[in-house]
């Protein structure tokens, strides 16, 4: 078969700061899935859109053509209204757990497919994977079953959706090219829409411990992927929060779970049930509930009667005992005062390397190793008071963490300037 465009005319289109044409755009996608154009090629095309930039349209006209590489997924038979959330990721950031639940709780189905933790940040799957008998791997029959009878899932995306975006997100971590936004936004939003949700809430981070630092380009990230999701026809919206601290007090995996379900029985650490309640408000919106009170849920045990169900369904058992540390070392104050600063990379790197991150795809986590901050900014402490406790199975690792978080944390005479943890929101 002889092919109808040439990747190397492609690439230097983009290279030069044109626009490639639609029906060029689709073929390079296609052709890169079957295997036609090289790595080599993708990667210098990659470059060439991290240097150049793309139009709004042909962000859609790609995102569009790694849709079509693989399956769609349709909740059309559900007879329920469905919506997601998606986190760019950051440090603490368990807030998929309590959500999917609370919002299943108003009857609308939460089809939650998520993914596994790569260095400083954390993967649902993976702190799901703490409780006893639970497991990620589900059929679609079984995603359909659950979603009709509990109303939430959080499980593994299966193969087949978006295939290109899997060859492609590979590639750009061996290249230099993670910080494209038109990259990132069709990664993203080529999975979200194949997965065939209704409706759509971006939570997109900015600050130390986000995959965007600057909230400039978070803002044009959010805004990007916001108009992609209308462009095809699924209600999208966006929250920008600050990831500057870690979010809630448990950084790790079997202690994020404690803390999800903490906050599911109607207390847990106020940023963490303000992002949840947030989210859960704009998720219930989009899907025609805009009366409705997630925080009344969350207190009157509605919200936790839905995570047991969850995690029932997928072989969990949620009365059963989580992981707990063999080892702990705790940190204290080195004098009174307030506690001004917690960088949230830094913690992120430190849980990691105690053990509860991976630094490649295929390594285990330790789901008992982890982070517990008994102070965040703000935070009035006393000389020789805890500020954090690190825990891991193996006190070795200790040091490593302990060298990862020298300078980033401080204690001042005053208290800092308090900063909105949602900074905006974006719609169409």
């Amino acid at each position: 078969m002889t092919e109808p465009f040439d990747a190397v005319d492609v690439i230097r289109a983009k290279r030069d700061g044109g626009e490639v044409p639609e029906a060029a755009l689709r073929w390079m996608i296609d052709a890169y899935t079957r295997g036609y154009v090289a790595d080599a090629q993708m990667s210098a095309f990659a470059m060439a859109v991290l240097l150049r930039g793309m139009t709004r349209e042909e962000i859609r006209v790609m995102t569009d053509a790694m849709i079509a590489s693989g399956e769609r997924m349709s909740f059309a038979g559900l007879g329920k209204r469905t919506a997601d959330k998606h986190s760019t990721g950051g440090v603490g950031d368990k807030i998929t757990l309590p959500l999917a639940p609370l919002v299943a709780a108003f009857g609308v189905a939460v089809p939650q497919l998520s993914g596994r933790g790569l260095g400083h940040t954390g993967g649902t799957l993976d702190k799901l994977e703490s409780i006893p008998g639970w497991r990620a791997a589900l059929s679609n029959d079984e995603l359909m079953a659950q979603l009709r009878d509990v109303g939430a899932v959080i499980c593994a995306a299966g193969a087949g959706l978006a295939p290109a975006d899997k060859k492609l997100y590979a590639l750009r971590d061996v290249t230099g090219t993670v910080e494209a936004i038109p990259l990132i936004a069709s990664s993203i939003m080529s999975k979200k829409i194949a997965e065939g949700t209704e409706a759509l809430v971006l939570d997109v981070k900015f600050g130390s411990g986000a995959f965007m630092k600057d909230p400039a380009a978070a803002r044009e990230l959010a805004r990007t992927m916001v108009a992609l999701g209308e462009d095809s026809g699924v209600r999208t919206t966006a929250l920008l929060t600050d990831m500057s601290t870690p979010l809630g007090l448990a950084i790790g995996n079997a202690n994020e779970v404690r803390e999800s379900v903490e906050v599911l029985a109607g207390g847990g650490p106020a940023d963490v049930v303000e992002l949840t309640v947030a989210l859960a408000r704009e998720m219930l919106a989009l899907a025609g509930l805009p009366d409705a009170d997630p925080a009344a849920a969350l207190a009157d045990g509605r919200a936790m009667d839905a995570w047991r169900a969850m995690i029932a369904a997928q072989g969990g058992d949620p009365d059963a005992a989580l992981p707990a540390p063999r080892e702990t070392h705790t940190v204290t104050a080195a004098r009174d005062g307030v506690v001004s600063r917690l960088d949230a990379y830094t913690f992120g790197v430190a849980a990691w390397r105690l053990g509860a991150g991976r630094a490649r795809a295929e390594d285990p986590v330790v789901h008992a190793a982890g982070i517990d901050l008994h102070a965040k900014p703000g935070d009035r402490v006393a000389a020789g008071q805890p500020l954090f406790t690190l825990g891991a199975d193996d006190a070795s690792r200790f040091a490593r963490a302990i060298e990862a978080l020298e300078g980033a944390y401080e204690i001042a005479a005053e208290a800092p300037e308090p900063r909105p943890l949602i900074a905006e929101r974006i719609a169409a």
